[in-house]
């Protein structure tokens, strides 16, 4: 039989993964722009991410952190102006396309490649310099754990956390690829780049407001 207060943590790390943010926002970008691979790809690379701080708090983030108090601000801003030049960059591409009137295929199929290249790494990029992902290991875990936890407890908990937001993200990403298609079209397609971009760029400047 479960640990109640395991499944009360497997039910908040789902809450907490299914809930949109940033992550979520670049896997409908990347899937929408290079389609399930990309998706994929960017789940992957977020997914390391969150296991790397599940590493890091288990070997004394917060102790460093504590002696930083500013870090995670920083992160926050960082991880903001990021992904606003993630929207910034989409945007621009897609208005170069535009402005030469028509999209030639090996262009197309070239950018798409680009798409999926980067996937991974951008996934991990945004997660590490996420600072909702530090917060949650810091702050969240911690109220779930009992008097004294055994390593395998908590290695099970990064796991759980790491397997329920992989989950979720592919799950955006093989819903989308579906839809991708319909959208797939040069003149369709260049406007909804710019929509994402826009939508980044939104998500950004929020981000930055609550960093001050």
């Amino acid at each position: 039989m479960i640990d109640p207060l395991f499944a009360a943590y497997l039910s908040y790390a789902l809450l907490f993964a299914a809930t949109p943010g940033q992550t979520t926002a670049l896997v409908v970008r990347n899937t929408l722009a290079g389609g399930r691979t990309a998706g994929f790809g960017t789940a992957a690379g977020a997914a390391l991410a969150n296991a790397t701080y599940a590493a890091a708090t288990a070997l004394g983030l917060a102790t460093v952190l504590g002696r930083w108090p500013g870090a995670l601000n920083g992160l926050r801003v960082a991880g903001a102006c990021y992904l606003g030049g993630l929207g910034a960059v989409g945007m621009w591409r897609a208005m170069r396309h535009g402005a030469r009137h028509t999209t030639p295929q090996p262009d197309r199929a070239d950018q798409t490649a680009l798409v999926r290249r980067s996937a991974f790494r951008q996934g991990l990029t945004l997660n590490l310099l996420n600072p909702s992902i530090a917060a949650f290991y810091l702050s969240a875990v911690p109220l779930f754990l009992p008097p004294k936890p055994s390593a395998f407890r908590l290695v099970a908990m990064g796991a759980a956390h790491v397997t329920i937001a992989f989950g979720c993200h592919a799950t955006w990403a093989m819903v989308l690829h579906g839809a991708r298609r319909a959208l797939h079209v040069p003149g369709r397609q260049r406007w909804l780049e710019i929509g994402t971009g826009i939508a980044l760029i939104g998500l950004a400047a929020r981000i930055l407001m609550q960093a001050r």
